[in-house]
């Protein structure tokens, strides 16, 4: 547990820096699910603005289980060094992308669209909220919304080689993401200020590039553990 430790520290900082994406990509759609919301039932707002982002959460946590599954019955296999470096790149990719350096990231985003065509007339069924449990659901299907972000993490927990961690490892990740998908007014606009700054997004584009760095297996990793 005290090896996790670090890596759940890391997932839950990968989804802090990249709020600010999920904040352009699902805002809108986190807007669009609050005007859904019935009159009578804005007096519970907040508890349903809750389980739309527990749903979002558990299905990062169920999809990284599933694809932890996959990563651990290769674990064994050259191909667990594959996916190690895949992951690896994507990480790197991803802080060129917080970094605002590189934007190709955005084009992996492409992978999940097949699925996402099938998934959005579900959700659009469940419109308007008028439950607790009816907005879990949706925010469950919101959790599989195309997204580049979530597809690097989700490489990167299932090359840990065990279901569980990379599971757990999804789930720190989507904790990271609700403090800025949940504020509202001027909370929300001071931390999407702040993480959108230049020198916040530059630190932690770095921060995610060394981070991708170590994650490539080689010799390096002892040198980068012992600075």
């Amino acid at each position: 547990m005290s090896e996790l430790l670090p890596l759940l520290g890391s997932a839950l900082v990968l989804g802090l820096l990249g709020s600010g994406h999920c904040l352009g990509m699902c805002g809108g759609l986190m807007g669009a699910l609050t005007l859904a919301i019935p009159p009578e039932q804005r007096a519970r707002r907040v508890r349903l603005l809750l389980a739309y982002n527990l749903g979002r959460v558990l299905s990062y946590a169920c999809a990284g289980l599933l694809l932890g599954l996959a990563g651990w019955a290769v674990a064994s296999s050259p191909l667990a060094l594959a996916l190690r470096v895949l992951a690896a790149l994507l990480l790197i990719a991803m802080g060129l992308y917080l970094a605002g350096w590189w934007s190709g990231l955005t084009r992996v985003e492409a992978l999940g669209r097949g699925l996402w065509r099938h998934l959005q007339p579900l959700a659009t069924r469940l419109l308007p909220v008028r439950s607790v449990p009816r907005a879990l659901l949706l925010g469950a299907l919101w959790g599989w919304l195309p997204c580049g972000l979530v597809y690097s993490t989700l490489l990167w927990a299932a090359s840990q080689g065990n279901a569980t961690h990379s599971a757990l490892l999804m789930l720190a990740f989507g904790v990271g993401t609700w403090p800025l998908l949940l504020c509202t007014g001027l909370a929300a606009e001071r931390v999407a200020a702040l993480l959108h700054r230049g020198s916040v997004r530059r630190a932690g584009g770095v921060l995610v590039v060394l981070f991708g760095l170590w994650t490539l297996p080689g010799p390096h990793q002892h040198w980068l553990m012992g600075h």
